[in-house]
């Protein structure tokens, strides 16, 4: 399509600029702050005198309801107007931070972070949606490009900043941090940002959906964190998995027989679909513990101040940047299921490794090296299972994807907490347990390889070489696209 009259075709006006810049501030934001956080748990745990493991919830909380609402807000956005949506996000997003930033005790913050994730789900999927409506020529595929490399940009920065601001300045900071970001995006979208909506769209949201399955998963993760101090056949533990189990059937009830579902179940029929997805699920799931867990250990096993350690994650941080920059040239050449697998192997292989690493230069270039192997895996989910969906669900398919990485992620992470407190015998030391810590990081190494290995058959069925289609356009796997 041509471009407005008197533009250089290819080149960007002060217009466009800002609104990629609008875009690019709003994704950097949300990734800054998820990376930020895990570093600073320990200092966050010393403020309020409570076990590092007990604080899992401020990871899993915000992951739960952004994974369970991420396909709500996408559809809001189509429904409302995708500038209102991301405004909205934006102003919320900036509003519980400073909430967050005010907390006096643990329930406090672990409410705001998970109200923070409601918000964020109104701007993760939303975001790259805002580029491509806006961008309708062949600058698209680069205006996106940008999008996604400040994505990026705050992966790498969100540890870094982290912990400098939880050595040097506060923890509270790094929240009130959010405003000027939130303020500028916010501003930007509405001066620079027309509204556009999707006139086809569903009309329907499926909101009993996403409550079914937030709610369904939050009481099994409750089970899993709570029942060794409740008592495992207690009745508040047996009540949680009880209900959790019923509202996730109710969940299913709910998709089979509602006309616009949350996630389109029959995909789970599509046995190379759910094999990738899967697969990619693992990995994100292992990049999620690793993210966490060597939180832990650079800071309280190995008595790294938070400004070290974030020096040190950059290295993780620039690896899966790295990778996932150049997964898509990778795809060109070899099928992304062999990439993942790839991928797999070596982020497990690096995980063994990095449990052995003793000298800190090399414990950070065997970072590096887990860092790409997760990279890999986690950027390639979308482009291998949207080559076995049809075109007309490729929508409904991302949504899938990026639900199931998100939700299980979370999931994960309070599993994890439980696990390394019964390794280690106390919740008081377990956070500085480094052999508890290795123990679980080469569960997740071997989980890793088993992701992998469920992708063999799939490779053997099909060759490594590419496709014979095209790679799927850009837009089109990236979080954004989701809606």
């Amino acid at each position: 399509m041509s471009g407005p009259a008197g533009r250089t075709p290819g080149l960007f006006s002060r217009r466009d600029r800002a609104v990629i810049a609008a875009a690019s501030i709003s994704m950097l934001l949300v990734q800054m702050d998820w990376f930020a956080l895990n570093l600073m748990l320990p200092v966050i745990a010393r403020d309020f005198g409570t076990p590092t493991t007990d604080l899992q919830w401020l990871v899993s909380g915000y992951m739960l309801t952004l994974g369970a609402l991420m396909i709500v807000g996408g559809r809001a956005a189509d429904l409302y107007g995708r500038r209102r949506v991301i405004v909205c996000g934006l102003t919320g997003f900036a509003v519980v931070s400073v909430v967050c930033s005010l907390a006096q005790n643990t329930a406090w913050l672990t409410a705001g972070r998970v109200v923070q994730g409601m918000t964020a789900a109104l701007i993760f999927p939303v975001t790259v949606a805002v580029v491509t409506s806006h961008f309708r020529d062949d600058r698209q595929g680069r205006a996106v490009g940008t999008v996604l490399a400040f994505s990026a940009v705050g992966t790498a920065l969100g540890p870094f900043v982290g912990g400098a601001f939880a050595e040097h300045v506060s923890w509270r900071a790094v929240f009130l941090l959010n405003v000027p970001f939130c303020a500028a995006a916010a501003l930007l979208m509405l001066r620079c940002v027309k509204e556009t909506r999707d006139e086809g769209a569903a009309r329907g949201m499926d909101l009993p959906g996403a409550v079914t399955l937030a709610g369904g998963l939050t009481a099994a993760v409750l089970a899993v964190d709570q029942g060794a101090h409740w008592g495992w056949g207690s009745a508040a533990t047996v009540g949680c998995f009880v209900a959790g189990a019923l509202l996730l059937c109710l969940f299913v009830y709910v998709e089979r027989r509602t006309a616009e579902p949350l996630i389109d179940l029959s995909l789970l029929r599509n046995r190379p679909f759910v094999t990738v997805t899967a697969a990619g699920t693992v990995s994100n799931i292992v990049y999620c513990l690793v993210a966490v867990l060597s939180a832990l250990y650079l800071q309280q096993a190995r008595g790294l101040s938070p400004f070290n350690s974030g020096l040190v994650f950059l290295a993780l941080s620039a690896g899966a940047g790295s990778a996932s920059f150049w997964s898509g040239h990778l795809a060109r050449r070899r099928r992304p299921e062999v990439l993942m697998a790839v991928g797999l192997v070596l982020s497990g292989a690096g995980l063994f490794a990095l449990t052995w690493a003793d000298p800190l230069a090399l414990y950070t270039a065997v970072f590096a090296v887990v860092g790409v192997g997760l990279g890999l895996g986690w950027a390639l989910t979308n482009v291998a299972t949207q080559s076995y969906v049809s075109a007309g669900r490729l929508a409904a398919a991302s949504g899938l994807v990026l639900t199931s990485l998100v939700l299980w992620g979370a999931v994960a992470v309070a599993v994890a907490a439980t696990v390394l407190e019964a390794l280690s015998g106390s919740a008081a030391g377990a956070a500085s347990d480094g052999s508890a810590i290795e123990g679980v990081l080469r569960a997740a190494a071997v989980l890793a390889v088993a992701g992998a290995g469920l992708l063999v058959p799939l490779i053997r069925s099909h060759g490594g070489s590419p496709t014979a289609d095209p790679v799927p356009n850009e837009v089109e796997t990236t979080p954004g696209a989701a809606r």
